[in-house]
């Protein structure tokens, strides 16, 4: 995980929008005059937002970008996070609860029609996960013939049959049991999303995540339907920070910490079906 340091240095160094960029009568006035962003997300997504039990801070690249944008509409990067699961998050931004859902928010058609996507500003997919001392799998071709797991309730399985068709498949219930049998090399590799395989990476030193992700999830901040002014601002922020190297310096910060090599390029913001 980040370094408080280094992480309150890229928050500090964040710019301000200008007032021309804040119509009267926007949701970004009113988020302005408020003086905090309301932020559904979540406290327990480790290197996406993660709650510092000593610190009480709540760090990570989602908690980061929160942060950001809180700035960069109020001047303060103060932010109200409102937790949200699977089943709430489209509600809460329906009846104002919450200005923007920013939790590792997979943008979809159906979702679509909900709410507003601005975005992807990060691109996540099926990954591949490790014991430490294997160097033999470093990308999803390595897995053909090996015995692979994942989740019985994920859609992970199906990934793996199409771009692994060798590949021994067994099932698990949960990801403690899968990481368990990577761990005690009952299998050779787990796939699953990566936010999720991340978290075990950070959280064990024992296993690792390698390679980028071999299927598109495009990850999008959740906006009021109804305030297609605030979608238009987010993604012209979201630009502002990817050409600007904040993006980066956040990924550096917080996923980086975890996942080895250069800095991925940013997803093209509208480009995912929704967004």
């Amino acid at each position: 995980m980040p370094s408080g340091e280094s992480f309150d240095q890229i928050i500090a160094s964040a710019p301000v929008a200008p007032d021309s960029a804040i119509p009267a009568g926007s949701l970004m006035a009113k988020i302005k005059s408020r003086g905090v962003l309301n932020v559904g997300g979540t406290e327990t997504s480790a290197l996406f937002s993660l709650k510092d039990p000593v610190t009480g801070k709540v760090i990570g690249f989602d908690a980061g970008l929160a942060q950001l944008l809180a700035k960069y509409i109020t001047g303060s990067p103060k932010v109200n996070l409102v937790q949200v699961s699977v089943a709430t998050r489209e509600a809460l931004l329906q009846n104002g609860t919450v200005d923007t859902v920013q939790a590792t928010y997979t943008i979809t058609p159906a979702r679509a029609q909900k709410i507003g996507f601005a975005g992807p500003y990060y691109s996540s997919g099926d990954a591949i996960l490790v014991a430490k001392d294997n160097h033999g799998i470093t990308k999803v071709a390595d897995l053909a013939g090996k015995t692979v797991c994942t989740q019985s309730s994920s859609t992970a399985a199906n990934s793996i049959k199409q771009f692994a068709p060798t590949a021994n498949i067994i099932l698990f219930e949960t990801n403690s049991e899968c990481q368990q049998a990577v761990k005690q090399k009952r299998a050779d590799a787990y796939v699953l999303d990566q936010a999720i395989l991340l978290g075990n990476a950070y959280r064990d030193k024992d296993v690792k995540v390698v390679g980028e992700p071999f299927t598109t999830e495009p990850y999008g901040i959740g906006v009021p339907l109804d305030s297609p002014e605030m979608k238009s601002f987010v993604n012209d922020w979201l630009k502002t920070i990817e050409a600007n190297g904040e993006w980066a310096k956040l990924w550096k910060a917080t996923i980086g910490t975890v996942v080895s090599g250069d800095v991925p390029a940013p997803p093209v913001t509208g480009s995912a079906q929704g967004s």
